[in-house]
């Protein structure tokens, strides 16, 4: 008898176990469709209050093209702002920093009151072999998640490099979870005219990316959720 009561309970201790995990994974499937349904319109309720913006610069193309976007930024819209390039890119944070000193001289304010520098572990370095790339990746996750804490952005904006997947990740964890809602714009190459990028594609398919622009016509054609916006160089 004492058997039978046993195996009753383990029965039922087992359902009660598979039981929570079904409503827990209901739960995050739901709130999943939920922030894949909103993100088409992430500032409609954030009024013209400033945003905190985390920039994702790349190497070469990409931070040329990044540079002639931050040009045109309503800088008092999004401040402050937090500029983040792989840790082997010694070039495009001393970009950004030219282009924030510029227009701080020119508004009469300091660097360090609107922008701040960082560096992020790269996932993968041109060449490296997959094997060895899986630790990288690892590590690159464990800082992303470091520095989206540290940084809590609104609004996250990127236009290719690959340092950009794990902190859109990241993001888009945060806002299924219901910790912070980062806002992901993706703005592609203007090198790319037939076929996303990697970053891009993975963004697009993934629905991770709130808004993807493309500047040629016939990549909307190719993927109907992206917003073709024109050349911007």
């Amino acid at each position: 008898m004492g058997e039978c009561n046993g195996y009753s309970f383990s029965i039922g201790s087992s359902f009660g176990v598979f039981l929570s995990a079904i409503f827990v994974v209901s739960l995050i499937l739901v709130r999943l469709i939920y922030v894949i349904y909103h993100s088409s319109r992430p500032l409609s309720k954030r009024g013209s209050k400033p945003v905190s913006t985390l920039i994702i610069l790349g190497s070469g193309g990409h931070t040329a093209e990044m540079i002639n976007l931050l040009a045109v930024l309503q800088k008092d819209r999004f401040n402050p702002r937090f500029y983040v390039a792989a840790a082997t890119d010694n070039m495009s944070l001393q970009k950004a920093q030219m282009l924030e000193n510029s227009q701080s001289s020119e508004n009469a304010t300091g660097v360090t009151d609107t922008a701040q520098f960082m560096k992020i572990y790269r996932s993968r370095e041109v060449g490296q072999s997959y094997i060895t790339s899986v630790w990288t990746t690892l590590i690159a996750l464990v800082h992303a998640l470091w520095l989206m804490i540290k940084i809590r952005p609104e609004v996250i904006l990127c236009n290719g490099p690959g340092t950009c997947i794990p902190l859109c990740a990241i993001a888009f964890i945060f806002k299924v979870l219901g910790i912070r809602w980062s806002s992901i714009f993706y703005v592609e190459s203007i090198a790319r005219v037939r076929r996303l990028s990697l970053s891009g594609l993975l963004l697009y398919k993934l629905r991770m990316a709130d808004q993807l622009f493309v500047q040629w016509p016939q990549l909307q054609r190719q993927y109907p959720r992206v917003i073709y916006v024109g050349r911007l160089m």
